[in-house]
């Protein structure tokens, strides 16, 4: 490829957001949630852009189903996908992603943690060819967490993203948010994802060779309904998921020292 070529494809990868884009939102049991999430999309300024909002349900069973099929007729762009085997965030993403119709994929959380009205400003970042990946960032000057949100989660979350920046080189301030921006050839065309966990975003910016991040300053909130999900084993499964990528890293390495 000449480098008229190379720019003019390159030109092109940034266009491709401006026709659209696909927010994939996985659930599970958070069907009381979704009512507010929902006006929060209805109301961003998606400055021209066409996009569909894809949940993908683990099965809930607590009648998200009956809620999308009621408000299909209010908001079109409302699409449901529900899985029958595994129940795992990381999963839903991928499925999420690969049913996206938009060459530009928005994956957020569906408890209302993430603001819907910062996806323009995400966009707009991914819209420079440049950049491969964009963060809603807790960790960056402007972003913060909800004042009621636990000290010992604030704990968690802080000491995890510092091992994924000391041990992966991750150059991210908030490597394990999971409100990102990512283009779908940048996931299609990286190394398969095999995450183990919740952290899909970090095995995004390992395996699909995200090298230029950029982060978005955005306030967390606290979900208005429901649980936590965080646990125990979701810690144990983030430790075997860093240890799995640093793995991938040092075979990479080897690899290309070898050729």
């Amino acid at each position: 490829m000449n480098l008229m070529q190379s720019e003019v494809t390159g030109q092109m990868k940034a266009n491709q957001c401006h026709a659209g884009v696909s927010i994939v939102i996985p659930t599970y049991q958070e069907a009381k949630n979704l009512p507010d999430l929902m006006r929060q999309i209805e109301s961003v300024d998606f400055e021209g852009r066409s996009f569909e909002v894809l949940l993908v349900d683990d099965n809930s069973q607590d009648g998200t189903d009956l809620l999308v099929k009621q408000w299909s007729v209010i908001y079109p762009w409302l699409k449901l996908i529900v899985r029958h085997h595994g129940r795992d965030l990381s999963g839903a993403v991928i499925e999420g992603i690969q049913q996206s119709s938009y060459a530009c994929i928005v994956t957020m959380d569906a408890d209302g943690s993430h603001p819907a009205k910062k996806i323009p400003a995400l966009l707009a970042l991914l819209d420079n060819p440049e950049t491969s990946l964009v963060i809603g960032s807790r960790y960056v000057k402007g972003g913060g967490t909800d004042r009621e949100w636990p000290l010992m989660r604030r704990w968690t979350s802080k000491l995890a993203a510092l091992l994924a920046r000391g041990l992966l080189g991750v150059k991210a301030r908030d490597p394990l948010s999971g409100f990102l921006a990512i283009r779908k050839a940048t996931v299609l065309s990286g190394q398969p994802l095999k995450p183990i966990g919740w952290k899909i975003g970090l095995e995004i910016m390992i395996k699909c060779g995200c090298q230029e991040i950029r982060e978005v300053p955005i306030y967390f909130s606290e979900r208005r309904h429901g649980k936590s999900k965080l646990n125990a084993n979701v810690l144990f499964d983030y430790l075997r998921h860093v240890m799995v990528l640093m793995w991938f890293q040092w075979a990479q390495s080897s690899r290309r020292e070898q050729g």
